[in-house]
């Protein structure tokens, strides 16, 4: 049989699709699979392992590409200053590494000269939009090649993949008593499957990694000191810190408190409502704490128009526009906001809960005098009275008409 590619390049992640892939290409598209992990700072995985995986599989090379630093300076920061989350607060770290390893997947391909790109998503899902979005934008000619699209129903259950994997040998961590699909790094963990897709059960306890249950968590509060250089975080309690340090500095001190659960009903892009947990301990914080400071520094219109643009770059990046013209000039409006966006957030972590208690900036517009109610108060009251008549005015002349 004449294969479709003669050399496919497959973004790899190790897991149960994308190593079943890796055989599924050989024995009907490809006559060569090369497998790219990209390190995008997933801690819990031995990246070594998962190369020797591929290679045992049938992958004729196998590269491992380190991303952490790229990641979170060009890809995440960029999506903190756009306060981007998703829905009931997701911050989107699945989604925001899914451009960042499109990339580089696409430059390997390039590299080593072949003739299609592949990934492990399913037909359901988001992210083979988001992957298959950045290929047009990076390499538009390019032949894509979706296998869990196409093996149907023989392995779209994951108990028959589980099988095909133990028939041909391929060694998965997944069993069908854990069948969770997770996707991790730097600034979160996605949990899917199993148990989890039932809505009315609680998320087991060994679904989680990065924050503790909160019968573990200290018994008294910590506070923390964020500190931002317009719109980065560039150090934790005036300790100065690179970026990939200060996000799993933050995710082991957040995390210790139980912070950054989400169990949240989710509207995929293809119209399915689906059940998703995720743990994110630093962003949770982070995207709270920059927050507090744009509206330190920012006049109110500003502020108020940047959550409509915050909203819409949010869903560029769930529905896989990164590299779209859009994006890019939504980047300059949110530059120009974050320029005074320096200074300290001071935060209280306790028990699964968190608080922003403080907050200080040379570019406060914050006045003392004028908000206060003491002695110091040096805002003209007087004035108050012709504002809400000129303000008023049109609701008065329309209700006594």
């Amino acid at each position: 049989m004449k294969k479709e590619a003669k050399k496919v390049v497959l973004a790899y992640s190790g897991g149960l699709d994308t190593s079943v892939a890796v055989k599924w290409l050989l024995e009907n598209k490809a006559e060569e699979v090369i497998t790219v992990v990209i390190d995008v700072g997933q801690k819990e995985e031995n990246l070594e392992a998962i190369r020797d995986k591929a290679l045992k599989i049938g992958a004729s090379q196998s590269f491992i590409k380190d991303a952490k630093k790229e990641f979170v300076e060009n890809y995440v920061w960029k999506a903190l200053k756009a306060n981007a989350s998703y829905e009931f607060g997701y911050p989107l770290a699945t989604a925001i590494a899914r451009p960042l390893i499109a990339k580089l997947v696409n430059e390997v391909a390039q590299e080593v000269g072949a003739d299609a790109l592949a990934h492990g998503c399913t037909g359901k899902g988001n992210d083979q939009v988001r992957f298959e979005l950045a290929w047009k934008a990076l390499n538009p000619n390019a032949k894509i090649i979706a296998p869990a699209r196409e093996w149907g129903a023989e392995l779209l259950d994951r108990n028959k993949a589980i099988d095909y994997a133990q028939k041909h040998n391929i060694p998965i961590s997944l069993t069908k008593k854990s069948p969770y699909s997770i996707d991790l790094n730097a600034w979160g963990k996605s949990i899917e499957c199993g148990i989890l897709e039932d809505p009315w059960v609680e998320a087991p306890e060994d679904a989680f990694s990065l924050t503790k249950p909160i019968k573990d968590t200290p018994n008294e509060p910590e506070y923390i000191e964020i500190n931002f250089k317009q719109g980065i975080p560039t150090g934790i309690n005036n300790k100065e810190l690179d970026s990939l340090s200060l996000v799993e500095e933050l995710n082991k001190i957040v995390g210790n408190h139980g912070i950054g659960r989400y169990d949240q009903i989710e509207n995929r892009l293809v119209g399915i409502k689906s059940r998703e947990i995720y743990e994110a301990p630093a962003a949770t914080v982070l995207l709270r704490a920059h927050k507090e400071l744009e509206y330190f520094v920012n006049p109110k219109d500003s502020m108020h128009f940047k959550s409509l643009i915050d909203q819409k770059y949010s869903e560029l990046i769930y529905n896989g526009f990164w590299f779209s013209p859009l994006r890019n000039a939504l980047d300059a409006f949110i530059e120009e906001t974050q320029k005074k966006a320096t200074g300290t957030i001071r935060v209280k972590l306790f028990k699964g809960n968190f608080q922003v208690v403080g907050r200080a900036s040379e570019n406060s517009l914050y006045n003392k005098k004028l908000a206060s109610y003491g002695d110091e108060d040096i805002f003209d009251h007087s004035s108050a009275k012709g504002f809400i008549n000129l303000l008023g005015l049109g609701i008065k002349t329309y209700y006594q008409k």
